[in-house]
Order: C-alpha cells, then sequence, then structure tokens
C-alpha cells in the first residue's frame, strides 16, 4: 500500500507513520513543521521513520493546492489519511481567521488532489469530539446532531466533515472522517493537559485546574487512536463517519492524581475560573466502530499514563 500522511510529524500522525511502515506500506509524511510548537519535537518524532527507505518527507503547506495536487499525482497514493491541521482550541477562540483557513482551506485542497487523480485513493480524515459541542447527555453517538460548537477549532472541524460527504456526494471519493477523542501517550503534544501536567507536577509546581475538577475527557491511548485509523483505512468504502475513543471519560482530579502517582509525586493544584471554549465532558460511543471497523480500544488509563511518563523520563532532558 502507498500512503500519504499529512501532519505525519505530529504526535498521531508519526505513530501512524510507524504502524504504516511495520505492516509494509510505503509512506509520504506531509507537514510544514508548523511553529504552534518545536520543530525539534517533530524531528524528533520521525527519527526512527526517516530510516527507513520507503518513507520519505516533504515539507509543505497543506494550503498549497499545486503543490498537493504535484505530490498526489508523483506518489499515486492508494490512501491520503488527512491528519495536519491548526491545533487547539483555545488558541482558536484568538486566531478564528487562521483556523479557518488551515483547516478548511487546507482540507479543501487534499480533497481536491485526491478526485483528481484516477483511481481515486481513499481519504481517511481526522475530525475531533469537540464537534458534539458543551452537552449534558452522554454517550456522543456519530448521529447526534453537531450544530453548536463552542469554539472556532471545533466549527472548522464540523466544516471539514460536510465538505468531506459533498465530495464523496459529487465525485464519488470514499471518505471516512474519524473522531478523535483525547488522544495521549508517547510524543504527546507538549501544550496538552497530560504532558503539561506531568511536566508541572515532576518540578514541583502549581497545576493549574480550571473549574472544579469535575470535568471529564474520555482519553484515548494513541496506540488505540493508531489501531483505528488502519482499520478505518483498510474499511474504507462510500461515506463513513466513526469515533475514536475509549467510552470510559475520567475526571480532571483522577486524572492528576493518576499522573502524580505514576511520578510517585504528590500533586500540588491551583483552583482557577473555567475558560471559555471549554465543555464539561466527552464520552465516546464506541459501538458504531466496533461493529464496523472491529475496533476495541485495549488501554486502561493507569497503563496508558504509566507508559507516558517512561517515555518522558526517558526523553527529558
Amino acid at each position: 500500500m502507498r500512503a500519504i500522511v499529512t501532519g505525519g510529524a505530529g504526535f498521531i500522525g508519526s505513530h501512524l507513520v510507524d504502524r504504516l511502515l511495520a505492516d509494509g506500506a510505503d509512506v509520504l509524511v506531509v507537514d510544514n513543521f508548523d511553529p504552534f510548537y518545536s520543530r525539534e519535537v517533530k524531528e524528533a518524532n520521525l527519527t526512527m521513520a526517516l530510516r527507513n527507505p520507503r518513507c520519505r518527507l516533504a515539507e509543505r503547506d497543506i494550503r498549497d493546492g499545486f503543490e498537493a495536487q504535484v505530490l498526489v499525482e508523483e506518489f499515486r497514493p492508494d490512501v491520503i489519511v488527512h491528519l495536519a491541521a491548526r491545533a487547539g482550541v483555545r488558541p482558536s477562540i484568538e486566531a478564528p481567521g487562521l483556523y479557518a483557513d488551515v483547516n478548511v482551506t487546507g482540507t479543501v485542497r487534499w480533497l481536491e488532489a485526491a478526485c483528481r487523480l484516477q483511481p481515486r485513493p481513499r481519504f481517511v480524515y481526522a475530525s475531533s469530539s469537540s464537534v458534539y459541542g458543551d452537552r449534558p447527555d452522554a454517550p456522543f453517538h456519530e448521529s447526534d446532531p453537531v450544530d453548536r460548537p463552542i469554539s472556532p477549532y471545533a466549527a472548522t472541524k464540523k466544516a471539514c466533515e460536510l465538505l468531506a460527504y459533498t465530495f464523496h456526494h459529487l465525485h464519488g471519493l470514499p471518505v471516512t472522517g474519524l473522531r478523535f477523542f483525547t488522544a495521549y501517550g508517547p510524543r504527546n503534544r507538549p501544550d496538552l493537559a497530560i504532558a503539561k501536567f506531568t511536566r508541572l507536577i515532576d518540578r514541583g509546581e502549581p497545576v493549574p485546574i480550571y473549574g472544579d475538577g469535575t470535568s471529564r475527557r474520555d482519553y484515548t491511548f494513541v496506540e488505540d487512536i493508531v489501531d483505528g485509523i488502519v482499520r478505518a483505512i483498510d474499511r474504507c468504502r462510500a461515506h463513513h463517519l466513526y469515533n475514536l475513543g475509549n467510552s470510559n471519560p475520567v475526571e480532571l482530579d483522577r486524572l492528576i492524581k493518576a499522573i502524580g502517582a505514576a511520578l510517585g509525586k504528590e500533586p500540588v493544584v491551583q483552583r482557577l475560573p473555567e475558560q471559555a471554549g471549554d465543555v464539561q465532558q466527552t464520552y465516546a460511543d464506541t459501538s458504531q466502530a466496533a461493529a464496523e471497523l472491529g475496533y476495541v480500544p485495549r488501554t486502561s488509563l493507569a497503563e496508558g499514563i504509566a507508559r507516558y511518563v517512561e517515555w518522558y523520563r526517558a526523553t527529558a532532558s
């Protein structure tokens, strides 16, 4: 199999690249090394992959439609896995235009490039649990209404879902969208909660908690997410949309205690007001992914945090 992975130098993307190479695929990584976080971190993510002769890197901006077309025509992929996006709920509130440009325009450029190739490749793309908005009813199912996003980031992800369906309808492009629920694990983006909390607890610094600590997230270990992506690639036909989560939401206070236990240190908590754009809970109903993809997350929070802390200690400078 020949696969293009946009955002392949990132957290989830680099794990997917490693898995595809291990499965025998030829992989083209497309990434622009956006300065949202350190280029050195992303380069380290690809260290092992780029030693493999079946992997190469193209440093490109996903909004460049001409370059997308050139890469697709030259590489002739069987599948495009579009993970690249401007990340982060809270930063999107400060720069909504940038998020719309990168996430929506970038996705359209790759959908266009995919549709020009014959035979057309499969197109698997990353959506987000944020599309469900702030809702009290749970778990969240793919058929639930998602027309009230509470951040620009969430709105861009919903827009990409609509566009993917449109390209399937107009051009017969096989598309599968994957709503990720709070992925974590080795190579975690440094701005995400588990990475940030681990650093602070390890240093003995206060951990900022926005709200009363009862908000909960469906933390999903990255290897389980990647297994779901691979299963979606194998079964990408027509138009589909799946939740990829752990179906076991964890309260924020419990998460912090789990990280402290893995580090062998007592967390110091700093309580702060809730922030705009945050939701009270995420909780994936994964029954559809289980039935149609055979997706079964296997990593408990305790195991996943332990594996993250092990990686953190091995790589901390």
